[in-house]
């Protein structure tokens, strides 16, 4: 991202360049020559083919012609998600190395050894992927597939299972070790997509038979445990490559759990399992290929390729700019830019860090520009960028997967989730401007900013979104609406100097092949927690646990939940922390009568909410990096920020209005006083209502602000008395001699 600033001569105004370019990781490959086509083509292929196969298209259909090896649509659905997992894994280690990079790579040279031993692998990677061929053409030719027959065990075993181990095993323990230029090609990497190739093959072939319904039985083939094993390693290792250790520990540790809960007390005590039976269920519907893979296989991947078209057009610049152009006068004008920005980008990116790169790398260096501190400037940025996974209508796909695992249309979780979304950008808003009132920082001038009046005329390219949003609550389909706001993104572009052409079109296609990567993979990550909560039980137990609770107080109850769904998420990216958090948590509230749309609501906001609290904080981290600041300050500074989040979801407990539970009566009683409340919230914290707040009044208008949130009468009334004693004591004893006194 680049931005045009002021000089010593001449004040140019600022205007947000790069939003829309996609960062590049420590260990993101930069290929060039005829690798670079091949990985752009299997890319722009892969984001097609999904499009392609979510809106039943088909060549064959068109134009009569039977092309050899393409899908036919609609494909089979475990089919279609061991595919869509199976093609990531290819991208992924084609794309992202096991090391970061060094700044200088130029003088590496390859291994001999290692590269020798890379090529000998691929030897077995071939051979079982060949296996898994030749099963399927036995399979075609009449054979019958079963789990008993001791030949077919020995062919499983011997000419696909043990192959396929030792190059997956043999090739990620070697990636670990191998050193290569940024733009070298790894054999070792091409290795592991193979075998994740070969898994997806002999998993379709015997999920055709009757053997898919013998899954979790002693009756399954041994093969499948093999490929799932193999599987599930793969999916490790690139979800460490794109995620980073945090959702991979925590799945081991889940796996680990599997075949030692015999061994615990309490409700962590399990059945035995054998490792054949578990890894046999994992990778179906179960597990790897349940919910978390159906979304990320449909909503999701749509919604990043609508994303992708919608970069295309330079939406993103135009966001940030227009938010420059809004409120970049205000007092304290780019942090007050940045809750604005990151709240137009949440509505179309996927992740919080994400987010924070987007609009964080412009942003945070304006806001200690104009006087915030480092910690202040970077956790500011953490907290909006944050806000905008629960800002609808995409919500960082977590609206998606909260409509898959409940059956509630996505329309009402969106509709459910504007009140609670509009407050936490109005505390982190008012967090800003009282902070920028203490510190008596003012706004940027109107030459330095970009010209609202010429940004208005750029104002359809609103209508995408628009378009998106209309299209869904006027009941078509989310992969309908999506596919409907991602042509008008391509049609809206030639409304601007960015027009898609058939190469623009195809750039898009690879740009958003390669964003998915990340959250696919985490999501079939988190589809490993799921099978092994699911296979031990340990949600069930869990709920209990909660219910033994709730007798003693419910409040406690709920306590003991958010801990729990804040401690699932931290270090995970959004999607995989509302996953598990869902799993684990999410049952247990709806066994204490809590309605399930509430429940859920509770335990999103709080698996989001873990990227802003300490001590493992990812947004408010990303957000360090940029500003300079130390990490753990940043995310202390972002969760005081962001604090309205954490009270609003136990007020879905009490008050089901704020999730538009109610009559429009209920629900606009509620907005007002929950409004009025964050806004007493976000003085308590700060310590300013029209100047400094001594620390007795701040605790008593914190009460207040709780008591308007709930959203009751009686505590209603007992806010805005509080909020009628506090305007008085400020606005009727404000001094300097008394504001000197006054506590910060």
């Amino acid at each position: 991202m680049t931005v045009s600033d002021k000089s010593s001569d001449q004040i140019t105004p600022i205007v947000a360049e790069g939003v829309d370019e996609e960062p590049l990781v420590g260990n993101a490959r930069q290929f060039s020559g005829k690798v670079l086509i091949v990985a752009s083509l299997l890319s722009a292929f892969y984001a097609a083919f999904h499009m392609a196969a979510l809106n039943g298209l088909s060549i064959r259909d068109w134009t009569g012609m039977t092309i050899p090896f393409l899908p036919r649509f609609p494909m089979e659905t475990w089919n279609f998600r061991i595919v869509h997992v199976a093609g990531a894994l290819l991208l992924g280690f084609m794309l992202f190395a096991s090391v970061r990079f060094a700044e200088d790579d130029a003088n590496i040279r390859p291994n001999l050894f290692i590269r020798g031993l890379s090529w000998l692998l691929l030897l077995p990677a071939l051979f079982s992927l060949g296996a898994a061929v030749w099963f399927g053409t036995l399979i075609e030719g009449g054979v019958m597939w079963n789990g008993m027959d001791a030949t077919l065990k020995f062919r499983e075993v011997y000419l696909f299972g043990i192959p396929l181990m030792v190059a997956t095993v043999g090739a990620i323990g070697l990636s670990w070790v191998e050193r290569l230029p940024r733009h070298a090609f790894s054999v070792t990497d091409l290795v592991l997509g193979i075998c994740g190739i070969s898994v997806a093959v002999y998993l379709i072939v015997i999920f055709g038979t009757l053997m898919r319904n013998s899954t979790g039985t002693p009756f399954a083939p041994i093969g499948i445990s093999i490929a799932a094993l193999a599987g599930t390693l793969l999916i490790l290792e690139l979800t460490r490559r794109v995620a980073g250790l945090a959702l991979v520990i925590i799945s081991v540790v889940f796996l680990i759990y599997v075949f030692t809960g015999q061994y615990l007390p309490g409700f962590l005590n399990s059945p035995a399992i054998s490792w054949e039976r578990f890894f046999s269920q994992v990778y179906t519907d179960a597990g790897i290929l349940g919910a978390t893979t159906s979304v990320s296989s449909t909503y999701i991947i749509l919604f990043i390729i609508f994303a992708a078209f919608l970069s295309a057009s330079k939406v993103g610049d135009y966001f940030v700019n227009f938010a420059f152009a809004t409120a970049g006068r205000a007092r304290g004008g780019p942090a007050k830019v940045a809750v604005f920005a990151s709240g137009l980008m949440g509505m179309i990116n996927g992740t919080s860090a994400g987010n924070v790169v987007a609009t964080g790398s412009l942003t945070i260096p304006l806001m200690k520009k104009v006087g915030y501190s480092k910690k202040t400037a970077g956790a500011v940025e953490a907290a909006a960028s944050t806000g905008g996974q629960i800002m609808p209508p995409i919500m960082g796909a977590g609206a998606f997967i909260m409509a898959e695992i409940t059956g509630i249309p996505y329309q009402e979780i969106a509709i459910a989730a504007i009140i609670p979304a509009v407050l936490y950008f109005a505390c982190v808003y008012l967090m800003v401007d009282f902070e920028a009132a203490k510190l008596g920082m003012r706004g940027m001038r109107k030459d330095e900013l970009p010209k609202l009046p010429d940004l208005m005329k750029k104002v359809f390219l609103f209508l995408p979104i628009i378009i998106l949003i209309v299209a869904l609550f006027q009941g078509y389909s989310v992969i309908r609406a999506g596919t409907l706001a991602t042509i008008s993104a391509a049609v809206v572009s030639w409304l601007t100097p960015y027009r898609m052409d058939l190469k623009a079109l195809y750039k898009a296609f690879e740009n958003a092949g390669q964003m998915s990567i990340q959250i696919i993979v985490v999501c079939a990550c988190a589809g490993i927690i799921v099978g092994v909560i699911s296979l031990t039980g340990v949600g069930a137990r869990f709920s209990n646990l909660l219910l033994g609770l709730a007798a003693t107080s419910q409040l406690l109850a709920l306590f003991f939940a958010m801990c729990i769904a804040i401690l699932l998420g931290m270090g995970m990216p959004t999607t995989a922390a509302y996953a598990v958090a869902a799993s684990v948590v999410a049952p247990g509230l709806v066994n204490l009568g809590i309605p399930q749309l509430t429940a859920h609501f509770f335990v999103f906001y709080y698996a989001v909410l873990s990227a802003i609290t300490p001590p493992v904080a990812l947004a408010s981290f990303a957000a360090a990096g940029i500003s300079g600041a130390n990490p753990m300050e940043t995310s202390v500074t972002s969760f005081k920020i962001g604090l309205a989040a954490f009270v609003v979801p136990f007020m879905f407990f009490y008050n089901s209005a704020l999730l538009m539970q109610g009559t429009w009566l209920e629900v606009a009683h509620v907005f007002v006083t929950a409004s009025l409340g964050v806004y007493l919230l976000a003085a308590a914290v700060q310590g300013w209502l029209f100047g400094k707040v001594n620390p007795i009044l701040r605790l008593v208008i914190g009460i207040g602000a709780l008591a308007m949130i709930s959203g009751g009468w009686i505590s209603d009334v007992i806010g805005l008395g509080i909020m009628a004693l506090a305007f008085a004591i400020q606005r009727g004893f404000l001094t300097p001699k008394n504001a000197a006194r006054g506590a910060d």
